[in-house]
């Protein structure tokens, strides 16, 4: 536990210099105070001192009062002026996937990355490949992620003759921020074996130029018919350095809880692994697949923690991306920029059959089901499919998830509600990609209608505020920024009628979400009894200007009253901290054979 061992505030060094007597149960193992602390707890909103003992919030009260739980043994953290929150829960993220961002060429767009047009990706793809020279001469092979074709000043993805200007000799691909497609060069196309004789997969397509031939960009399946072998030949050893990466990450962003939003058996057993060596600084809730483990979902499903690892329940993903103009929509988009056929509306990567399968089996097992579903259109199965099994199974209590839910109508909110259902939506769109919205997907009236959280406050409903990552960085200032203002990269203000406060949208990044994942008792606000989970800020975000929350730092991150994370002082943290985190060359090394392996066509 880190001790501030110089008091900055003579009263509470005055204070806390009378000597106390009390019993050896009601001592604290430690006290916070000296800065504005939120509680998100409505009952008690702010507070002047936390006494904690055991890992467990003992006392929450006046600092006069709080005295009496010190004993010689207490610790006194001094915040020095800052302000302590409740630690932040991950309404949905991929916390194991966040480890690719440390091992590929930076692809992301300003203010996380450098990449602003064709011709800067081409050269960060040449800048990572000569740096990392050894592992790429090993393996035969060059990868980026997270490029954003809304952000490149041509507006389009590249093609596999832009990556084939990186190399003609060594296989390139590079996955789109939104990890729902990618690109591959010609090489890369020739070993996974995809031609102008292959067909789409259900699901995917293999977008091709004007003579038939894959002209490099692989949509949805398509594209994870390559990415899921390649991850699969990482084998343990490998996941588990994502592992470790990630939950590092999510922690230098007040993350006390991260969520492994689409998993798998294999996955979360090396999750388990990880933690029992000490690798997981935070707790990890894990939601495999439906389609794909029901066997293991069924065993391991569990509202208790195995260390610091639990299945909370099923994923289930209805289509994919609408910055990509690969999610389901209702009516066709509004400027989609590509190849696209008159009216074109998205696809669903799954059948209506499916859906319904796997929602009635998590309601006949009364299991947790968290659903991606982005565009109009996904939802409208989903609702349809959530209402079917309410009617066969009744409500088992399972509290449903919306997750993402970009594009809504206003009867889809009051059909959600009506069902139950929590939506963790993702107001961070509104930065990232809310002038493509505006412009091409869904044009300048629905927009202001995106990730609808003013819609979802007005019918009195929670929610939760997510990341995605590693489609951005676990930015948690970035969202809250994003919550309130909703203001674009290019300044616009999209639909300020959605926009809420700075306190709703701190408890959209705490209660709300520990409600949403079950653990609304143990987390979320700083209440007695609760888990001494806390983040403390540079300052205090309800008394700055909004537009400064960004600005935020990440302090500390205390999991269990022990400090997990702390910021160098000086150094201004952002959105280039994940790489901090970087793998030794040897993992690049195997994760650069596993990309070269999954790319090789099976025999």
């Amino acid at each position: 536990m880190m001790l501030m061992t110089t008091l900055r505030l003579g009263t509470l060094a005055s204070v806390l210099a009378y000597p106390t007597i009390v019993s050896a149960q009601d001592i604290a193992d430690t006290i916070y105070t000296g800065g504005p602390i939120l509680t998100i707890d409505d009952a008690q909103p702010t507070t002047e001192a936390v006494a904690v003992k055991d890992g467990r919030i003992m006392a929450v009260g006046s600092l006069a009062d709080l005295i009496a739980y010190q004993g010689d043994g207490t610790d006194v953290f001094d915040l020095n002026g800052r302000a302590m929150l409740p630690g932040f829960v991950d309404s949905h993220g991929h916390v194991v996937m966040g480890g690719l961002q440390a091992l590929s060429a930076n692809l992301l767009a300003p203010p996380d990355g450098e990449v602003r047009d064709i011709a800067s990706l081409q050269d960060t793809l040449r800048q990572w490949a000569e740096d990392n020279a050894k592992a790429v001469d090993r393996v035969n092979m060059i990868v980026g992620f997270g490029y954003d074709n809304a952000q490149l000043a041509e507006l389009r993805h590249p093609t596999r003759d832009d990556l084939d200007a990186v190399s003609t000799e060594l296989p390139v691909v590079i996955v789109h921020q939104s990890g729902h497609l990618g690109v591959a060069n010609s090489k890369a196309l020739e070993l996974a074996g995809l031609s102008a004789d292959s067909e789409n997969p259900p699901g995917g397509v293999i977008q091709r130029d004007a003579r038939g031939e894959p002209n490099g960009v692989l949509e949805e399946y398509a594209f994870f018919t390559v990415i899921i072998p390649m991850m699969a030949r990482l084998g343990p050893e490998g996941i588990a350095a994502f592992a470790r990466s990630g939950s590092k990450l999510w922690a230098s962003y007040g993350y006390t809880t991260a969520q492994e939003g689409r998993s798998s058996g294999g996955i979360v057993e090396v999750l388990k692994a990880v933690d029992a060596e000490g690798g997981l600084p935070v707790d990890v809730i894990a939601y495999p697949d439906v389609l794909e483990d029901r066997d293991y979902i069924a065993a391991h499903t569990s509202k208790d923690y195995t260390g610091n690892v639990r299945v909370g329940g099923c994923k289930l993903t209805i289509d994919g991306s609408p910055q990509g103009f690969t999610a389901l929509r209702d009516r066709p988009y509004y400027d989609p920029v590509g190849d696209y056929p008159p009216g074109y509306a998205g696809y669903a990567s799954v059948t209506m059959e499916q859906v319904q399968d796997a929602v009635n089996w998590c309601y006949e097992n009364g299991f947790q089901i968290i659903t991606h579903a982005n565009g109009e259109g996904a939802s409208d199965m989903l609702i349809a499919a959530l209402g079917a099994a309410q009617a066969d199974y009744g409500d088992p209590g399972n509290r449903p998830v919306l997750i993402h839910g970009q594009f809504l109508r206003e009867d889809q909110i009051d059909a959600y509600k009506a069902l139950g259902v929590f939506p963790s939506l993702f107001p961070m769109h509104t930065f990232y990609w809310g002038d493509w919205h505006r412009d091409h997907t869904v044009g300048p009236v629905n927009a202001d209608n995106i990730s609808p959280t003013g819609w979802v406050v007005e019918r009195g409903m929670m929610f939760g505020s997510h990341h995605d990552a590693p489609v951005a960085f676990p930015d948690s200032m970035r969202i809250l920024d994003a919550t309130v203002t909703r203001r674009t990269r290019s300044g616009d203000i999209l639909g300020p009628a959605q926009r809420v406060d700075v306190m709703t949208a701190l408890k959209a990044l705490t209660l709300w979400p520990a409600w949403q994942q079950f653990e609304e008792a143990d987390k979320g606000s700083i209440e007695v009894g609760k888990l001494a989970d806390f983040v403390i800020l540079s300052d205090d975000p309800t008394a700055v200007d909004p537009e400064t929350l960004d600005q935020l730092r990440i302090m500390v991150t205390i999991k269990e009253d022990q400090v997990i994370h702390e910021a160098e002082e000086g150094v201004q943290e952002g959105g280039l901290i994940g790489r901090q985190f970087a793998f030794s060359p040897a993992m690049a090394d195997r994760f650069l054979h596993a990309m070269y392996d999954g790319l090789t066509p099976q025999q």
